[in-house]
């Protein structure tokens, strides 16, 4: 046990140390995971090797950038309606929560006052902002290339590790290495369809319900379902919120109503349907993962940390259930008749 903690302990420290490396390979690998079948299915059709991995790769950005574009646009356009909403909600609030001599206007002058004593320390973490974003704009590329190389040879990479492995284990390192990119396939296409179902049935309920922003809302909970449990709690409450703000308290009730049937369904229904074949495990393990991936990476941690679990598990249970291997039959000395 002990010599298992070491060994987690300096893999962790190697991932954290080495973060600008592993990053994109690890999203590379979730990429490649998820849209293999678009592939295949262009190579089953007779792409070239080189024009499928590239079309799946455009297909890719397409989809994010969709996705990115349209809750950005949807909040932004109802941005304005949001604020006043919460403002009015402030206003009538203030008095009920023992601020009866505290304006609105109050309010406002002393987060102003606030952002003017801090203003220095903010010009300073908008540059440090600026760095941030050019590092992520430089992992999302690197991941995008590693994606097409992954695409496009992935079917060498059981050959290679198979040659690098010592002598005996190259297979059972390959069915390791298959059953956990199997289990990170299942894990990313099942949440992939479930996040579809999700953002669909409540983005539905919030149009009849005429929320503001309701098609942003709906791709910001169909993002959030890649943090399984976390990520589903945090964009249906956006949701609620906004609701509540710019709609009143029964269409604020209607729309949680609606976040938590869709819950219910996703638990009850779809989790034991479309997952039946991926690695299982137990929400407090999941909650686990997510917590450490937060404190090692932040909101990319918490993204990578749930299919990074699922893959070593994945591997485990391989390794719990593999054939013993058969040692090779050695011939003992001759046997002498007796006498």
């Amino acid at each position: 046990m002990l010599l298992v903690a070491g060994v987690g302990a300096l893999a962790v420290w190697l991932v954290v140390t080495f973060a600008a490396v592993v990053t994109p390979v690890l999203l590379a690998l979730l990429g490649s995971a998820l849209l293999g079948p678009l592939y295949r299915r262009m190579r089953a059709v007779k792409v070239q090797r080189s024009a499928a991995a590239a079309l799946t790769c455009v297909a890719l950005v397409v989809f994010v950038a969709g996705v990115g574009f349209v809750v950005v646009h949807s909040l932004l356009e109802t941005g304005d309606e949001i604020v006043a909403s919460l403002k009015e909600a402030a206003r009538k609030l203030l008095p009920r929560l023992g601020a009866s001599g505290t304006s609105l206007n109050d309010t406002i002058d002393s987060l102003k006052a606030f952002a003017t004593k801090y203003g220095a320390r903010a010009a300073s973490g908008v540059v440090s902002g600026i760095s941030i974003v050019g590092q992520l704009i430089a992992t999302a590329v690197l991941a995008l290339l590693l994606t097409f190389f992954f695409l496009r040879d992935g079917a060498r990479f059981p050959a290679l590790l198979r040659e690098a492995a010592p002598d005996g284990t190259g297979p059972l390192l390959e069915r390791i290495a298959h059953r956990a990119f199997a289990a990170v396939q299942g894990f990313m296409r099942g949440t992939t369809v479930i996040a579809l179902i999700d953002a669909v049935l409540i983005g539905i309920g919030l149009l009849i319900l005429r929320v503001p922003g309701a098609a942003g809302l709906a791709a910001l909970v169909f993002v959030g379902a890649y943090i399984p449990y976390l990520g589903a709690f945090i964009s249906g409450a956006v949701a609620v919120l906004v609701a509540l703000a710019d709609r009143g308290w029964v269409i604020g009730l209607w729309a949680l109503g609606v976040v938590l049937a869709v819950q219910v369904l996703e638990g009850h229904v779809l989790q034991p349907i479309v997952q039946s074949r991926t690695v299982h495990m137990h929400p407090a393990l999941v909650l686990l993962a997510i917590t450490a991936g937060a404190s090692l990476a932040g909101i990319l941690g918490m993204l990578l940390a749930v299919p990074i679990a699922a893959a070593a598990f994945g591997a485990l249970d391989e390794l719990r259930h593999r054939e013993p291997d058969v040692p090779p039959e050695v011939e003992g000395p001759p046997s002498h008749p007796a006498g």
